[in-house]
């Protein structure tokens, strides 16, 4: 094995466990860390290709994962306040209890 399918085993390992955790969880929190778990998944695949593609001083590998990161982070903010939101209308962040949210 070398390693590049190392790194894109552990990818994929990491890939299932959020996609796993996104689908199964009932709790809005935890469904937002399995979604992050995902997006840092691709972050591990973007910088294994990077590192050993043809041409790793190019940084192009790196410019994709920060704005990757950049847009985590805003998923994060905006995820979170609307979980805030929710909770502090509904008394609760359990998935369950928001099938009346119709607009």
């Amino acid at each position: 094995m070398t390693e590049l399918q190392g790194y894109l085993l552990l990818s994929a390992l990491l890939f299932t466990i959020g996609l796993a955790g996104a689908i199964t969880r009932r709790n809005a929190i935890l469904a937002l860390i399995g979604i992050e778990l995902m997006l840092n998944a691709a972050n591990l695949n973007f910088i294994a290709f990077w590192r050993f593609g043809p041409n790793p001083e190019a940084l192009t590998g790196l410019m994709f994962v920060i704005f990757s990161i950049a847009i985590a982070a805003a998923e994060a903010a905006v995820g979170l306040a609307l979980i805030i939101a929710i909770y502090r209308h509904y008394k609760s962040v359990n998935l369950d209890e928001m099938n009346n949210l119709k607009g």
